[in-house]
């Protein structure tokens, strides 16, 4: 990703994600936005953007953090909101035996105390292979993999939902269903 797309794609995680209102910006319970109002409202706050350059950071995210809607209208962050007027109403789904977390060691004595919690974010972000959490670890520091118990959470009554992107999402993941890998 060039460096332009690299700074749209942080300016759309901060405000789908995060603070809209720091550009006037609305966005409806399910986190979708108007492109054409996102335009406006970004250019005001000296950002410029457009349709095809906002189609070519959605379809060159690694992450696939962004979507637009089937109608190309709309566009939104598809996890990862902190701001109170999103609540995605994700689909329950059972999860596999094992997902993981990716952190950094200084971090692990608070985990072993709290568990993971959500922070500002509206839930605890987990992925489905050990690759993935190691490179989210990375961003924090010396990196470390939690393995969490994810099926037995499951069974005990906790719910799990899975992002459009693939990440899969709780509100909480108690100590007791984690176990770490220091061995990065």
């Amino acid at each position: 990703m060039s460096k332009q797309h690299d700074q749209v794609s942080k300016f759309l995680s901060f405000v789908l994600r995060h603070q809209p209102q720091a550009i006037g910006l609305m966005l409806d319970s399910e986190g979708w936005a108007d492109i054409n109002q996102l335009i406006t409202r970004a250019a005001s706050a000296g950002q410029s953007l457009n349709i095809p350059l906002l189609q070519l950071v959605v379809d060159s995210s690694d992450k696939k953090r962004f979507a637009i809607s089937d109608d190309g209208l709309r566009i939104r962050a598809v996890q990862g909101h902190s701001s109170r007027q999103v609540d995605i109403q994700y689909q329950e789904r059972i999860p596999p035996e094992s997902l993981y977390h990716g952190t950094a060691t200084r971090f692990i004595d608070s985990i072993n105390h709290h568990g993971l919690v959500a922070g500002n974010r509206q839930y605890v972000h987990l992925s489905a292979d050990e690759l993935t959490a190691i490179s989210v670890g990375q961003r924090h520091g010396k990196p470390v993999v939690l393995m969490v118990n994810a099926l037995l959470m499951y069974q005990q009554g906790f719910k799990f939902y899975q992002a459009d992107n693939g990440v899969w999402l709780t509100a909480y993941v108690p100590a007791e269903f984690l176990s770490t890998n220091l061995n990065i």
